[in-house]
């Protein structure tokens, strides 16, 4: 799981009915932006499928790739990302950085 922070939603003028229920997020990577470091000037966004309701700025845990597919189970979605959680807070042992 990687950690990204929501950017936007992504509106979609027709969508496939599989798509109901949920929302596309256009969110950021944070990479190493959660340790300190400056985020790029122009980010690559990646869109994510969310169901559980992440708010602008919010932090979420993210699945990407194969893994995405997996939440649907046995139904199929054509999902790249899906926000498994939204993240109250990120507590990092400065320690274990090094």
């Amino acid at each position: 799981m990687k950690v990204f922070r929501v950017m936007g939603s992504v509106t979609l003028s027709r969508s496939h009915e599989s798509y109901e229920g949920a929302r596309l997020l256009a969110c950021q990577p944070q990479g190493r932006a959660i340790l300190g470091e400056a985020a790029p000037d122009e980010p690559d966004l990646v869109v994510v499928w969310d169901d559980r309701g992440a708010g602008i700025g919010s932090h979420i845990a993210v699945s990407d790739g194969a893994e995405a597919a997996q939440a649907f189970r046995p139904e199929l979605k054509a999902v790249d990302a899906y926000s498994s959680a939204i993240l109250d807070s990120i507590d990092i042992d400065p320690a274990a950085i090094e």
